[in-house]
């Protein structure tokens, strides 16, 4: 599977955006979905994911009551919605794949086979 990550750009602090990932290739709902984020001079870190029919979502605790992931199967999309957003919250986000469910959801970058190029969120406080 192909992924295309977008949605990234400049927002103040208090804001929101919306990321998108478009999944092109075998079945979308054959995979499970996670956003990574990596900030400057850190590792990449484990923000969220989704299960492959997207009743059942996980969250790092940073993010939990400001993000919200979901997906549409029929559009081959999986979404991160970022609110409250905070300068902490500024890094390289990346969408990424795995063929493989686990219960709960893996969060390491090693569990993850297919990735997207990131997109840049950048929040001004």
């Amino acid at each position: 599977v192909q992924l295309q990550a977008s949605g990234g750009g400049l927002v103040q602090a208090g804001g929101s955006l919306r990321l998108s990932c478009a999944a092109s290739g075998r079945s979308f709902s054959n995979y499970e979905m996670a956003w990574f984020r990596q900030a400057p001079g850190k590792e990449r870190v484990f923000v969220g994911g989704i299960t492959w029919s997207g009743s059942s979502t996980y969250y790092a605790d940073s993010v939990k009551g400001r993000f919200t992931i979901s997906r549409d199967n029929a559009k081959n999309t999986v979404y991160l919605q970022m609110n409250s957003l905070k300068s902490e919250d500024t890094a390289v986000y990346y969408c990424a794949a795995t063929g493989r469910f686990f219960r709960p959801m893996r969060t390491t970058t090693q569990d993850y086979a297919y990735w997207g190029q990131g997109t840049l969120v950048t929040v001004s406080s």
